[in-house]
């Protein structure tokens, strides 16, 4: 898949340095799903879709939900349908994006497909992400090149670059695969009609914004009801000024919470692990019976060593129990032995989320 690279060495090499062109990635590979499945799925209210269509007079984008009645022609050039996280959708989809599980589940994002009329694409652009583009079916040129003007064109639905500038070229084939570290500046064109890609996305967590959101799920843990004491404050002059005492009141309520580390550890579990938006799992319909188990699709599983992370909650867990839950979170399942001969406790564990529909009754043993 790596073209002959290992893992190991793909990701000392290449990830997050420099592009690679994998010929023949995924040989003989055929699409998982058609056009016609494609189109359904982004009818879908519960499916992220988007229409972009490149027009003599400029560029338009449309968010689905999307018809099929309100699609382009399949005849007319230039559009493009792109389907996100389809990963949570279709078994075979999920199954590909297992491929890419040697980059943390934490980094790992979702499985995009792109259908493209002659000509369709959405612009030279540059992600602030890593990208896997898998040509699935047609063929797609791409141009890339490493952008030092990253001004974008004004006015426009769509962030595309003013003055991009290639370096390569690339006609990617069924099988083909082209890796981008983040901001390598890429423009797809398909070439004919019936041109599918699929993207496999990592997420990128935005320090101040992660920061913000570990914080204020620890501050709705922690209790300190210590109330702010100023028996020494002399009479002022100036009562707009802020008292230098509160605020030295304020910062040392902020070091506490940065003290409260397995809080912390637990808040950042409970983040990534966070189901996305429009997911939700349907209520198991049959009784638990104790054997093989297997994740389901849409569930995120994390741990570290003192913690277990499913759907944004988080559990302490040590010893065998432990060692059973993170080779669930590694493996995605587990065999009918494995869950007899675990404990009572994880036994119950299982049963929960089996019955909120986290996880399901497999028929391997």
């Amino acid at each position: 898949m790596l073209g002959g690279l290992t893992t190991a060495q793909f990701m000392r090499r290449h990830w997050q340095k420099k592009p690679l062109l994998i010929r023949g990635a995924f040989p003989g590979f055929q699409p998982f799903v058609n056009r016609q499945a494609l189109f359904s799925l982004a009818a879908d209210e519960s499916v992220e879709s988007r229409v972009i269509v490149h027009k003599p007079k400029g560029w338009t984008l449309k968010h689905g939900p999307v018809p099929r009645t309100s699609l382009p022609p399949l005849k007319q050039k230039r559009w493009t349908l792109l389907v996100q996280g389809v990963d949570l959708h279709l078994d075979a989809a999920h199954e590909l994006l297992k491929r890419f599980r040697f980059v943390p589940d934490a980094r790992l994002d979702d499985l995009m497909i792109s259908w493209a009329s002659d000509g369709g694409g959405v612009g030279p652009h540059f992600d602030s992400y890593d990208v896997f583009l898998l040509q699935a079916s047609g063929q797609r040129r791409w141009r890339i090149g490493r952008q030092k003007d990253l001004s974008l064109e004004p006015g426009v639905p769509l962030k595309i670059l003013s003055n991009f500038e290639p370096e390569e070229e690339h006609l990617l084939n069924p099988g083909d695969m082209l890796y981008l570290p983040p901001r390598w500046a890429h423009d797809g064109v398909a070439v004919g009609d019936d041109c599918m890609t699929y993207s496999v996305g990592f997420r990128v967590p935005q320090r101040g914004g992660l920061a913000g959101e570990l914080l204020q799920r620890v501050a709705d843990e922690f209790e300190d009801t210590t109330l702010y004491r100023d028996p020494r404050q002399a009479a002022t002059a100036n009562p707009a000024a802020m008292p230098p005492a509160l605020e030295a009141f304020a910062l040392q309520g902020l070091e506490r919470l940065l003290q409260e580390r397995q809080s912390l550890a637990c808040a950042l579990g409970e983040v990534m692990t966070e189901p996305k938006p429009k997911v939700w799992f349907e209520e198991a319909v049959s009784d638990w019976r104790p054997g093989a188990v297997v994740l389901d699709r849409r569930t995120r599983m994390m741990y570290d060593p003192r913690h277990l992370f499913i759907n944004g909650e988080s559990f302490r867990a040590g010893g065998a129990d432990a060692k059973l839950m993170q080779r669930l979170a590694d493996q995605r399942s587990l065999n009918a032995r494995s869950v007899m001969q675990a404990s009572t406790g994880a036994q119950a564990l299982l049963q929960d989320w089996f019955e909120a529909g986290w996880l399901h009754a497999s028929e391997e043993v």
